[in-house]
């Protein structure tokens, strides 16, 4: 069929193949194994090198304390507090340094014993047991021995003990029983029994602050709910027993803090009284001493009815007045604290008053929030708005404790004027007693008003006495932690399940990566995707090695191969084109060298041959032509020659070995074979050869690295543009339609060769022969992939990657 339509063609259809897409995936399967099995293998060595931790649990619950005293000078914002605010104090003073401190304290902590293992001498902590029995005979907790210590026994009476020290490793030998030194530390180490199985001991004096960091890195609190009271407390460790253990003392050591904290009002308060009732206790006994001195000096058994009736009334509103004043003490001492800026308020203001219960609850919620602030300045600073807001709240709540407590001065000095007026009467019937009697009324007066304030000092203190010994902590334990012998961490299958999918994005990256950094060539598809010239056939890559310059002529010598196959349905199809011409000059060519144009060739002749065709077949290749050795004949006299005239056409016509096969080779190399191709004489002997042959098949040089074959390329009937699977670029498959337009060209064809299915680099299209162009551009072949088994072809079946015998038998 002639191939003389002037249709603009267009590219095939083409659509995504999802089955052959798994197909290409699963192509190198062996990757994505491999790539499984080395992260499995990574995944396994880290979970055996990584050492284990453990996590344990305790909820507890915060007592909700809420006034129910009104809005007082403004300060009744200052007492609403955040439950949020709250939890975030309480959980910095859990993790506070000298509660954490305190807590260790509560363990066994002074000695931490480890053990190294046969199996690369991995160390385990063994707390709390205690392999060996270790006595301290002189120890100094502030100055002792930190280093790590090695035991490993010797015999039933000594053992052997190293550690590091200025710089190396230093090895002693010790008997059981006795004291030896460490540095400033003494012990000695009782016989611990057969440790014949064991490498050895590691063992290491501690202080409680060693502990602090390990504690405070595991340790984690949060709500568990919002806005709930209650609030899970967790530890992670290398040691679950360990991890439970300090979480419980971390625990009660805050619930005695707490404690504490609650009561420090009330011890305050009692101290307070105490020195007001040592001073009053002195001036009861000296007024009672002066009383009985008096009567004696005096002779004077008793006052008259009517002096005690002054001095009882004199004695009520004296001591009203001292117990004002000692309100005024009392006031005039939270004052100090207040105006100081000190991190508490401790002195709890109930001596009785209208305004004690009032006073109280706005010093408990300053209390409050100098410590919620001191909390806080351990993760903030000064200038961040949290602390700027509390600073803020506190100036508020000390303006209001002010405030009121100058208002208490002023009712008080109210209180005390008015008593002044009440004993200005009885003051002056006393003056007008006399002089004896009234001394002896002075004298008790001093006494009884003491010995009133003195006892009601003493029924305030055993009221804080008793109001102290009820305090309980402001928060409960709900659940003590218990040791969970379940690992933590490292996941081991979470590490697992990402080993899995580090493997598949590795084995599956590795085959998209090389797909796209993949710059060949490698099957149809590609070139129907990337030209409109087309495909007459793909010739299949020879299963076994081929020499150096095709001197077998494979389509000849192997009919029954599929590689003879696949060159015959190429020569089914060219006998389509130009198929008007009693002569047809077929023109091989290709991009650059080593793609295989001169085997097409040579295979394609050797077809056309076995089907009664004349064929010729011309190196035209003058630089580097291989034709002479593929059928191994000197390279003397050939198209050379004759192109400058030095010879004729009858001097280089050679016989093949193959009936109605001819040859012309090259010849010597000339200095210009450009200008020798495009001679008139070139026209000549083909025009010549023509009148003799039926196909006259030229292999040319590459068209992409020199011009050689340009005035062939147009002087011919049918152009086959040679590109390699595995060997061309993508470039190479758009140089035929170049040349084509370039040179308005009908005739250019393409032979994919040397193709062999590789379905990682494949094409996850599949072109769709449909549409205007079907039948007259498109060519029915085959690439015979899967058909190796069908019983028409007699191809060694090719051995697997995985067969080693193939490996020998080379």
């Amino acid at each position: 069929m002639e191939e003389t339509d002037k249709i603009q063609h267009k590219l095939p259809s083409q659509e995504i193949d999802y089955f052959k897409i798994a197909k290409i995936l699963l192509s190198r399967w062996y990757w994505i194994v491999g790539s499984l099995l080395i992260c499995f293998v990574a995944a396994n060595i880290y979970l055996w090198y990584t050492p284990k931790t453990y996590a344990t649990s305790g909820t507890m619950k915060f007592e909700e304390k809420k006034s129910e005293i009104p809005d007082l000078a403004g300060a009744a914002a200052s007492s609403d507090r955040s439950n949020t605010s709250r939890i975030q104090t309480e959980t910095i003073v859990l993790q506070s340094t000298p509660l954490l401190v305190n807590a260790i304290k509560h363990l066994d902590y002074r000695m931490s014993f480890y053990i190294v293992g046969r199996v690369l001498n991995r160390t385990s902590e063994l707390y709390p047991d205690k392999p060996l029995d270790v006595t301290l005979v002189k120890f100094d907790s502030t100055n002792f021995f930190h280093e790590l210590v090695t035991f490993k026994p010797v015999n039933k009476k000594s053992f052997t003990i190293s550690y590091p020290s200025g710089g190396k490793n230093v090895q002693y030998t010790f008997r059981y029983n006795v004291p030896f030194t460490l540095g400033t530390t003494a012990l000695s180490i009782k016989y611990p029994g057969d440790l014949s199985g064991t490498a050895a001991y590691l063992f290491k004096l501690n202080a409680a602050e060693d502990f602090v960091g390990r504690v405070r890195g595991g340790f984690h609190a949060s709500e568990t709910a919002k806005n709930s009271n209650i609030i899970a407390l967790q530890e992670i460790d290398s040691n679950p027993q360990f991890a439970a253990d300090v979480l419980n003392a971390i625990m009660k050591e805050y619930l005695n803090y707490d404690r504490a904290q609650r009561s420090l009002s009330t011890s305050q308060m009692i101290q307070f009284i105490d020195s007001q009732l040592e001073f009053l206790s002195n001036q009861v006994k000296g007024s009672a001493n002066s009383i009985e001195q008096y009567k004696q000096s005096r002779k004077i058994m008793d006052v008259s009815s009517a002096s005690d009736q002054a001095i009882g009334k004199s004695k009520d509103l004296d001591a009203q007045m001292a117990l004002l004043k000692i309100q005024l003490l009392a006031i005039d001492q939270v004052k100090q604290q207040v105006l100081k800026e000190r991190d508490s308020i401790s002195l709890n203001f109930n001596l009785g008053g209208v305004v004690d219960q009032q006073l109280n609850e706005l010093l408990l919620t300053l209390n409050g929030t100098l410590v919620e602030r001191k909390s806080l300045l351990k993760t903030y600073n000064d200038n961040s708005q949290p602390i700027v807001s509390l600073n803020q709240q506190i100036l508020e709540d000390k303006n209001s404790i002010l405030n009121i407590l100058a208002s208490s001065r002023v009712l008080i000095d109210s209180k005390i004027k008015f008593l002044n007026e009440q004993l200005a009467p009885v003051n002056q019937q006393i003056s007008q007693m006399p002089a004896a009697e009234r001394d002896l009324v002075s004298l008790k007066r001093d006494f009884e008003i003491n010995d009133k304030v003195y006892s009601f000092l003493s029924e305030k203190k055993l009221d804080e006495e008793i109001s102290n010994a009820g305090i309980l902590p402001g928060a409960t334990i709900i659940d003590l932690a218990s040791p969970n012998f379940g690992p933590v961490a490292p996941d081991e299958h979470g590490i697992h399940r990402t080993a899995m999918i580090f493997g598949l994005i590795i084995g599956l990256g590795s085959i998209i990566l090389i797909r796209v950094l993949n710059p060949y060539i490698y099957d149809k598809e590609t070139i129907e995707s990337l030209t409109t010239i087309p495909i007459i056939g793909v010739i299949r890559k020879f299963p076994e090695e081929i020499d150096e310059f095709s001197s077998q002529i494979l389509a000849i010598t192997r009919p029954k191969s599929i590689f003879a196959e696949s060159v015959r349905s190429v020569r089914t199809n060219l006998s389509f084109l130009a198929s008007g011409k009693k002569s047809k000059i077929i023109c091989i060519t290709s991009e650059v060298a080593g793609e295989g144009k001169s085997f097409v060739a040579v295979n394609l002749s050797s077809t056309l041959s076995l089907i009664d065709k004349k064929v010729i077949l011309i190196a035209a290749d003058l630089r580097r032509s291989k034709l002479h050795k593929t059928f191994n004949v000197p390279n003397d006299i050939g198209l050379s020659n004759y192109l400058a005239n030095q010879c004729e056409s009858a001097d280089i016509i050679m016989r093949s070995n193959q009936e109605n096969l001819d040859f012309i080779i090259s010849g010597p190399i000339p200095p210009n074979p450009s200008e020798l191709l495009h001679s008139a004489r070139m026209h000549l002997l083909i025009a010549e050869l023509q009148t003799k042959y039926e196909v006259v098949m030229i292999d040319t040089a590459p068209i992409g690295l020199v011009s050689d074959a340009i005035p062939i390329i147009r002087l011919s009937d049918v152009n086959v543009f040679v590109i390699r699977s595995g060997k061309s670029k993508f470039y190479a498959a758009t140089v035929p339609q170049r040349i084509a337009q370039e040179y308005h060209l009908d005739n250019t064809v393409i032979v994919l060769n040397a193709y062999s299915e590789d379905l990682l680099h494949s094409r996850y299209y599949t072109t769709k022969f449909t549409g205007e162009n079907y039948g007259s551009r498109y060519y029915y072949y085959s690439d015979y992939t899967g058909y190796e088994s069908s019983g028409y072809y007699i191809d060694e079946k090719q051995k697997k990657w995985w067969d080693v015998r193939r490996w020998f038998n080379r």
